[in-house]
């Protein structure tokens, strides 16, 4: 049940405690978003939190900031979602562009490394959380955890292309509806905008995005790094379906084969750098941009400055685009027992893929060591090796998690209490 809609500035309070600790990649910050705007602000109902999650899971992009961009949107309009949107990246992008300028010219720094060991264990809680939360929700019929398992080994198991996946659900869940006919739902009040209207707004809010890669075409060249970096980063935000990880593999490739902006190791470095900081995991784009521009001829601070700004804008600016044009035809799609069908069964796939996003990361964090076992059929699959299990990040984990799900303790207090805990392991363990 919600209550009243809050105002401007306590959304812009909410949405900046949301940027400063949302740690862990998408799966993270959808759970972390659910615990503050549903749970603790109660100022958006669970269904439409569920389908706006839906929605976003459809689009290119950072999945869990267009989230963002949509509760605000929701709560406040275009203003509304401008600021959630905006906020949900500025204090990760900010945090990762001073550590960025510190990597390239002190190289990397103990204390940073030993302060995100606990953050990033204490993330597993809040996935956890989310997990617990969402399919008491979501799951509600055996179908639901059938779509939701077979999500999940088609990602995991099978590495199966996330659009597929979610076409598949859709696909299914429209049969289904055909069939068993779904209660119709009430939509929530929102602008029901004509085409040409829409059009208008998808033409306007593409013109900001594109500006500043028009004016770097137009002043500097089709050949300057900041260009490049705005073509390559634009190109990248339409093809990025299923979240930063999809698009990796096509990353390196152009920024540290094709581009030459930086190397192998250091491409590595800034994917760390970017998986223990707040914010989408996506800010591994930004550390390239900086890269690039730092070490191109010519190159040095503001160069690199301007070019991790156009990395980010190009990455994050067409979020909007997607959710001021798109968002109030989606809202009308509740109103359809079809769409609703549809969208039931990816909530029940969506559900399958963050625990997919949770083992992958879980392995990552509490494991020093990942194999890739071979399978039947020529497959592999990505596991850790048990003998190689770090009993700190998994006692920090748990602890974590029966914090926020048993005692509902506060965020804010769990993060700074992991953090701390990695801090002591250094001090105890120096080089650890």
């Amino acid at each position: 049940m919600t209550t009243a809609t809050p105002s401007l500035s306590e959304l812009t309070v909410a949405s900046f405690r949301i940027g400063c600790l949302g740690f862990g990649g998408p799966a993270g910050q959808i759970a972390l978003m659910h615990r503050i705007f549903v749970d603790e602000k109660k100022w958006i109902g669970e269904d439409e939190y569920l389908h706006a999650l839906n929605y976003c899971t459809l689009l290119p992009g950072p999945e869990a900031q267009q989230l963002a961009t949509y509760a605000g949107w929701q709560l406040h309009g275009v203003r509304g979602g401008a600021i959630a949107g905006a906020l949900f990246v500025l204090p990760g992008a900010l945090l990762v562009f001073g550590l960025t300028w510190l990597y390239a010219t002190l190289g990397t720094t103990p204390i940073v490394g030993a302060l995100f060991y606990g953050i990033k264990a204490a993330v597993i809680g809040f996935i956890l959380e989310a997990l617990w939360k969402v399919g008491k929700r979501a799951l509600k019929t055996r179908t639901d955890l059938v779509i939701a398992v077979l999500a999940f080994l088609g990602l995991f198991l099978f590495a199966l292309p996330f659009p597929l996946v979610i076409g598949a659900a859709a696909a299914f869940g429209l049969a289904r509806s055909l069939t068993s006919p779904l209660p119709r739902t009430t939509a929530a009040k929102a602008p029901r905008p004509g085409a040409s209207k829409a059009l208008v707004t998808a033409a306007g809010w593409a013109a900001i995005w594109l500006a500043p890669l028009l004016a770097a075409f137009a002043l500097l060249g089709p050949d300057h790094v900041l260009t490049r970096v705005g073509v390559l980063f634009s190109k990248l935000a339409l093809v990025t379906f299923g979240g930063a990880y999809t698009v990796l593999a096509y990353l390196q490739q152009q920024a540290v084969e094709a581009e030459g902006w930086l190397t192998a190791p250091q491409m590595i470095d800034g994917l760390g750098l970017a998986e223990t900081t707040p914010g989408p995991l996506v800010l591994v784009n930004q550390f390239v941009g900086f890269m690039a521009g730092w070490q191109a001829e010519g190159g040095g601070l503001m160069l690199a400055a301007l070019a991790a700004a156009m990395a980010s804008w190009c990455t994050f600016a067409p979020s909007f685009v997607w959710i001021f044009a798109g968002a109030p035809f989606s809202e009308s799609l509740r109103r359809s027992r079809l769409a609703s069908g549809a969208l039931k069964a990816i909530t029940a796939a969506v559900f399958g893929i963050i625990a997919k996003i949770a083992l992958v990361f879980g392995f990552a964090v509490l494991f020093r060591v990942n194999l890739n076992a071979a399978l039947p059929g020529g497959l592999t699959i990505a596991l850790p090796d048990f003998s190689a299990l770090d009993p700190l990040a998994l006692a920090i984990a748990a602890a974590a998690a029966i914090a926020l799900i048993r005692f509902k303790a506060n965020i804010f207090g769990v993060v700074i209490a992991c953090g701390l805990a990695g801090l002591v392991r250094l001090a105890i363990v120096p080089g650890a």
